[in-house]
């Protein structure tokens, strides 16, 4: 199985830790990168390859990985000059994918089983398969629902379920002919494009532990919990 790491932004919402750092190389409890977990994962699910598409400080991704064989992976890269979404990097890498894939950004942290993503995503028949998560949101304010001026309706400070994308996709590579190489393509764009035609993704709903280090807080909570969770996270190392 092969899979696509997407490791090209900038990490400008965990600044300062990304100023020197490219994002995926920011460590978790002192001792590991989050790409260094995220490839010993892929290697424990069966995965034998692997490419990064790789940008903001890309040469110290190169130095730190190398060829990958530390993890028992094949790790080749592709650079990304200008941004060009989630999607649009696999657009000038195509001739080197096999049919069906594994996609993911390299800033999570999950004890997601990666194979079996891309299992069901083969067994589903479907152009796209989105891991999710489900997420509680909070309103501060009391909600008021109103028609033709009146307040017909009140909730104070409800909260809403929604089931997001983890940023981990299985994907079939003729989902992505038609695209144009070198164009930006955004995960919204290619969705959006599905559901129109008809051809609606599958979801790989997830209940386990998962946590976007992009975000400050969950970078924060993944530091306090990495001895916890180190069992979880890096299964035999």
């Amino acid at each position: 199985m092969h899979a696509v790491i997407l490791a090209g932004g900038k990490g400008v919402r965990l600044r300062p830790y990304t100023t020197a750092l490219p994002k995926p190389l920011v460590p978790i409890g002192d001792q590991h990168a989050i790409l260094e977990i995220v490839l010993r994962q892929l290697a424990q699910s069966g995965f034998t390859s692997c490419t990064i598409a790789i940008g903001h400080l890309g040469h110290i991704i190169r130095a730190y990985v190398g060829n990958g064989s530390q993890w028992g992976l094949r790790v080749g890269y592709s650079t990304e000059e200008s941004p060009l979404g989630t999607m649009g990097p696999l657009l000038t890498m195509m001739d080197r994918l096999p049919d069906e894939f594994l996609v993911m950004n390299g800033d999570i942290l999950t004890d997601l089983d990666y194979g079996d993503v891309v299992r069901q995503h083969r067994e589903s028949d479907a152009p796209l398969t989105v891991a999710t998560y489900a997420r509680k949101v909070a309103i501060d304010f009391g909600v008021l629902t109103t028609e033709l001026g009146k307040v017909v309706g009140f909730a104070e400070k409800p909260s809403m379920d929604y089931r997001v994308s983890m940023g981990v996709y299985g994907l079939t590579r003729d989902t992505l002919a038609g695209y144009t190489p070198g164009l930006p393509l955004g995960f919204d764009e290619l969705v959006l494009d599905l559901l129109k035609a008809q051809n609606p993704p599958h979801a790989y709903d997830f209940d386990g532990y998962w946590l976007d280090i992009g975000r400050p807080d969950d970078y924060d909570r993944a530091n306090a919990e990495f001895t916890t969770h180190r069992g979880l996270l890096l299964k035999g190392a």
